[in-house]
């Protein structure tokens, strides 16, 4: 059975996303959806949305082998919830596949699920999840991560990602497509994918250090090494690392991939331009290492973006 945990105020499309994804994929699968969601208090649940819906309480628990935990707005109130973390902790503990949505993640991270393990949370929420949850190997760019019996993922849409993911692992690869494509995706992201949104926030970069990305933007074509921005900044190289990440919630050289990749998308999508050269211009040298980030990033290559882009 899945379980999906929510609570006052949770975000409706992390909850709906992943029951939408296990109902179809049960169906193919020729089973009847075997779903239940769940709240401390049972009853009905208004989402942020002013939508709501009906859940059950926590017991009994027993037949549930993957729980769902939603994020949104409301996160705060179960985070420091015991009757919340003890049901989410027991779960876990009894080898039960768990997942948090977008900020779920806080709910499962209060539980001490995610201390010493790698996962991920809305791109928007890196810079606060890092301070507060120092033993999370927080990889920030990831759309879903999944460390043992424990998944999380990005914001949002990336919880059907997640989920489909689930499909892949229990029912296999075909019954996975053939969800996908029932819920109309263009195509199943992988996990290791980074989260498009947090592109857009170098291209209009702010803060300490926005005018070092826009000096960066400005030289793709250079190495970028973490020393030449460093540099840059008129910093040390530790030091310069250190506070980038505080800062940003990311690595130096993944924010330079980023900047890389939305320029050389820009160019494929726009120009007519070999894409050794763009590879060439934006610093990527070699046009196979661009054609890995972008499947990364926007899982296709830079040869479908142009196609998709000629064909709109």
């Amino acid at each position: 059975m899945i379980g999906v945990l929510i609570f006052p105020d949770f975000q409706l499309l992390d909850a709906a996303g992943p029951i939408s994804v296990f109902e179809i994929a049960a169906r193919f699968a020729g089973a009847a959806p075997s779903i239940k969601v769940l709240a401390a208090t049972p009853g009905p649940v208004r989402s942020s949305s002013g939508a709501e819906m009906l859940a059950r309480g926590f017991r009994p628990s027993g037949a549930i082998s993957t729980l769902i935990v939603a994020g949104g707005m409301g996160t705060r109130a179960p985070a420091i919830c015991a009757k919340t973390l003890s049901f989410v902790r027991g779960l876990a503990k009894r080898g039960v596949r768990v997942a948090g949505v977008c900020s779920g993640a806080y709910i499962l991270a209060e539980a001490g699920l995610l201390d010493g393990r790698r996962a991920t949370t809305h791109w928007g929420r890196t810079r606060h999840f890092l301070s507060a949850y120092p033993k999370v190997k927080l990889e920030a760019d990831q759309i879903f991560v999944r460390d043992g019996n424990i998944w999380t993922s990005a914001g949002i849409t990336a919880g059907i990602d997640l989920a489909l993911a689930m499909v892949t692992e229990d029912l296999g690869e075909e019954i996975a497509q053939k969800t996908a494509r029932q819920l109309v995706l263009y195509h199943r992201r992988s996990g290791g994918q980074s989260q498009f949104s947090s592109l857009l926030e170098l291209k209009a970069p702010s803060g300490r250090f926005g005018p070092l990305l826009t000096w960066a933007r400005e030289h793709l074509d250079a190495p970028l090494t973490v020393e030449d921005l460093a540099e840059q900044a008129g910093m040390s190289s530790r030091h310069f690392a250190r506070a980038f990440i505080a800062e940003t919630g990311t690595t130096p050289s993944k924010a330079v991939e980023r900047l890389r990749i939305e320029v050389a998308r820009q160019r494929v999508q726009s120009s007519s331009e070999a894409i050794e050269r763009v590879a060439q211009l934006t610093g990527f040298r070699d046009p196979e290492r661009m054609r890995r980030a972008f499947i990364r990033a926007f899982g296709q290559p830079p040869q479908s973006l142009r196609r998709a882009a000629r064909a709109g």
